[in-house]
């Protein structure tokens, strides 16, 4: 019997996602504050509105795991799929990002290791899923899943940046 688990993105890519929506925010606000041209404010705008939208759906993206099967919160929307009716459990692999995709019918969910804790979550979904059902390269992954922190430091670096950004603008201002 599977324990009930929830897994959620890592914290150590939501916390600079936060940070750098907060920081883009304030640069808009900074930018509006000095009469800055509408065309930079409108940049500003469209950058803001994919990273609000990828810091909103990380937030609320959950994968939950008990006895009967694994549910995938989303914003807006949920999915589950019933251990007992998984056909196929494979992975699909680039560069470090592994995806895993479990099949049953029609119906499909893919998770990636973005998520916290993720060899306890490949173990607990390798643990209910029927055994036939797993592809061998799954089992292979499942003895030692990759993790992948390269979208950890872009957003590190997408910080920095806009930090920059804010600090000449400020001081840009005042000479």
């Amino acid at each position: 019997m599977v324990s009930s688990r929830q897994y959620r993105i890592r914290n150590s890519f939501l916390v600079p996602l936060g940070l750098l929506l907060i920081l883009l925010l304030t640069l808009m606000a900074v930018c509006l504050n000095q009469g800055q041209p509408r065309g930079k404010i409108v940049l500003l705008g469209i950058m803001v509105l994919p990273v609000f939208g990828l810091f909103l759906e990380s937030v609320f993206r959950r994968v939950t795991i008990d006895g009967k099967g694994v549910r995938v919160d989303k914003l807006f929307r949920r999915a589950l799929v019933a251990f007992e009716d998984i056909t196929a459990l494979e992975t699909v692999a680039v560069r470090k990002r592994v995806f895993l995709t479990l099949c049953a019918g029609e119906d499909f969910l893919i998770i990636s290791n973005t998520y916290g804790r993720f060899p306890e979550l490949v173990g607990q979904i390798l643990a209910g899923t029927p055994a036939e059902a797993i592809t061998e390269e799954t089992r292979k992954m499942a003895e030692k899943p990759p993790r992948k922190d390269s979208d950890v430091i872009s957003c590190w670096l997408a910080v920095l940046l806009v930090l920059f950004i804010l600090y000449a603008q400020l001081f840009s201002q005042s000479s």
